[in-house]
């Protein structure tokens, strides 16, 4: 099959033949129909993530149909149409058996502890535990723009800050993951504040649901701004990018007993960002860490997409071919262009 891979971390990847992949016995292997790019395969790239294990085929957002199938598999036959959260659990861990899939002890994520998704096949263990059986009226491309970003956007909010109608919910960075942040907080009747350096992104935000904008560039202080538009502070904020100052920003905008959920990854040099703890410890507030959605949790959200309360296929920026994932994997520390790039031609 024909797979991006790159042999070194930092070096260019190419486009190479390797041999098929063959699923576990109770793994499926999927026929890639789309495939999201993520900045979290730049990280990747970069040599960021301890278990990518050279050479690597990158790419975790995905949306397929099953070609091959374990032989301990028992819910899923070929032909099905599915697709699988970023992080897949074991189901037999303590943390699975809580329900806590999305922090597996021993968790399987393509593209990071195994080959991904930019390639023409890609094989998926515990696929009994993960795979999520894709509604005909959602195309691939939708669907493969699901599976990091906009997942976990929708856990972020709904499960772990646990916004309420009316809330005010500020968003650090109008990225992919910002940008789900803001439609979902909306579809959840809240006030969303937008915050960007980009206002093509920031015009994008207003688009999609934002009452409030702040360009980060043009204001001494982004958590006084937030506060001055809410009136006392942000309920919840998320920061959807993941460096040192949205982090801070974030946690600094808060109102008193407010919910700050980290979902950009801090890695490399930003892993240890300064955040106010004064103002976490005298205002009560909350930090929580989200980090993607289990399988079973995809119910409800397919069910406000079905409803046309969720959009996601406004978020899908551009289709490009297999033949440019390489280049435009490299680029993505350069956050160019709105939306989601997802690889639709293989």
């Amino acid at each position: 099959m024909k797979a991006v891979l790159f042999e070194q971390f930092r070096s260019p990847p190419e486009i190479r033949n390797v041999p098929d992949p063959t699923p576990s016995a109770d793994g499926v292997v999927v026929k890639v129909e789309a495939t999201g790019l993520c900045r979290s395969d730049w990280h990747g790239w970069m040599g960021h993530d301890a278990d990518i294990v050279l050479p690597h085929v990158p790419g975790h957002e995905l949306a397929g149909t099953v070609s091959a199938v374990g032989k301990q598999v028992k819910r899923w036959r070929v032909g099905a149409r599915v697709t699988v959260p970023f992080v897949a659990g074991c189901g037999h861990c303590h943390e699975c058996r809580s329900g806590n899939h999305q922090v597996c002890e021993a968790q399987f994520q393509p593209g990071f502890t195994a080959w991904g998704s930019f390639a023409e096949y890609v094989a998926l263990d515990f696929a009994d535990t993960n795979l999520v059986r894709l509604p005909d009226s959602l195309d691939f491309v939708t669907a493969a723009s699901l599976g990091c970003r906009f997942a976990t956007s929708f856990r972020a909010l709904v499960d772990q800050a646990r916004v309420l109608p009316g809330e005010w919910v500020a968003v650090h960075g109008c990225g992919g993951v910002g940008l789900s942040a803001i439609m979902i907080a909306t579809a959840m009747g809240a006030n969303v504040v937008a915050i960007d350096i980009a206002r093509e992104k920031l015009t994008f935000a207003r688009d999609l649901g934002a009452v409030a904008t702040i360009d980060g560039a043009g204001v001494s202080d982004v958590a006084e701004a937030v506060r001055e538009i809410t009136k006392g502070g942000a309920h919840v904020s998320i920061d959807a990018l993941g460096h040192p100052a949205t982090c801070f920003n974030s946690i600094a905008n808060l109102r008193r007993r407010g919910r700050h959920v980290q979902v950009g990854l801090m890695l490399d040099e930003h892993a240890r960002p300064p955040i106010p703890m004064d103002k976490v410890i005298a205002h009560e507030l909350q930090v929580i860490g989200s980090h993607g959605m289990q399988a079973f949790r995809y119910e409800e959200m397919m069910a406000m997409l079905e409803t046309g309360k969720l959009a996601p296929e406004k978020l899908v920026g551009r289709r490009i071919s297999l033949d440019e994932a390489p280049g435009a994997l490299m680029a993505m520390d350069r956050f160019e262009g709105q939306g989601i790039a997802v690889v639709d031609r293989f």
